[in-house]
C-alpha cells in the first residue's frame, strides 16, 4: 500500500482543504474574495464555493492559483488530492476491504 495512503488512514483529522488555505492567505493579505476572483478571472461564486469546500480545485484553478501566489499548481493539486483521498478512505472502507488484490507475478 502507498505510504501516503497509509498515513492518511492513520490520521484522525481531515487534511486542510485548499479553500481553508486560501481563506487564511486572503486574511493575511487583506484581500477579499471578490478581489481574488477578479485577479483569477473567475466569478466570486467560484471562489466562495472553493473556500467553503463545495468545489474542488481543478487543474485549471490550480494553475491560476499557482500563478497568482507564485507557488505553482502542484501545491494546490496535492492539497486537493490529500482531502479527496482522506474523504474516500474515511467514508465506507468496507467496499475497499472487499476487493481482493491481484497476486504479484515473480
Amino acid at each position: 500500500m502507498d505510504r501516503k495512503v497509509e498515513r492518511l488512514q492513520r490520521q484522525t483529522r481531515r487534511p486542510a482543504t485548499p479553500g481553508a488555505v486560501i481563506e487564511d492567505m486572503l486574511e493575511e493579505m487583506n484581500l477579499s474574495q471578490s478581489a481574488l476572483a477578479g485577479r483569477l478571472g473567475v466569478s466570486r461564486q467560484t471562489v466562495h464555493e472553493i473556500i467553503k469546500g463545495k468545489r474542488a480545485i481543478t487543474p485549471d484553478m490550480a494553475h491560476r492559483l499557482g500563478r497568482l501566489f507564485g507557488n505553482g499548481p502542484a501545491l494546490w493539486l496535492n492539497l486537493q488530492k490529500s482531502v479527496d483521498l482522506w474523504d474516500a478512505l474515511h467514508m465506507d472502507t468496507s467496499a475497499y476491504a472487499a476487493i481482493q488484490p491481484l497476486e504479484r507475478v515473480a
